[in-house]
């Protein structure tokens, strides 16, 4: 579809917080659908845009994160989905995708008005980042076997807050469209 980007949240992670062993079982079923939602949305020549923690260090750029998620304790689950040379980047530094970055200008720039979300935490980044997309007005989409999370129970009522709350579209990424086709 015209207008839609597929956002990456966090998914370039070196795995070295206090979570990260009850979230890498759900990243690792996550990484075939995120890795087909990439796919397609390159194939479609959709944005892609990775948006990611800088984890403190402000000095950082995306090469330099890629680097050390690669560096990383689970660098098997970076891999299969860096970014290309096509792909798009921009930091953050809280748990919204929006929050002090420039993604909705670059967003405007590309003329986007629909977001396909996948990535981790659901119940955290991926939560907020809907949340501030539906307050611009963008259409959501959140890809529910393309999130990983840390707590299931959360995660499940994060994703029917998301549908309730935002309108946003949970859906498998089996039924996800970019250029008017589904991903299958």
């Amino acid at each position: 579809m015209p207008g839609t980007a597929l956002i990456v949240i966090d998914m370039l992670s070196t795995y070295a917080h206090a979570d990260a062993e009850a979230l890498v079982p759900s990243v690792r079923d996550a990484l075939p659908k995120i890795t087909k939602l990439l796919e397609h949305a390159r194939v479609s020549a959709s944005p892609v845009v990775y948006v990611n923690d800088n984890f403190g260090e402000w000095r950082s750029h995306h090469g330099e994160i890629l680097r050390a998620a690669l560096a990383g304790r689970h660098a098997d689950l970076v891999k299969p989905i860096a970014p290309d040379e096509n792909s798009l980047f921009v930091v953050k530094a809280r748990h919204s995708i929006f929050f002090e970055t420039p993604l909705a200008y670059l967003l405007g720039q590309l003329g986007t008005e629909r977001l396909v979300l996948c990535g981790q935490v659901t119940e955290q980044c991926v939560l907020y980042s809907a949340l501030d997309a539906h307050i611009r007005h963008f259409d959501v989409v959140v890809a529910a076997d393309g999130v990983a999370h840390i707590d299931a129970e959360l995660a499940e009522a994060a994703l029917r807050m998301m549908h309730s709350n935002m309108s946003a579209a949970i859906c498998p990424v089996d039924d996800i469209a970019f250029d008017g086709r589904s991903t299958q």
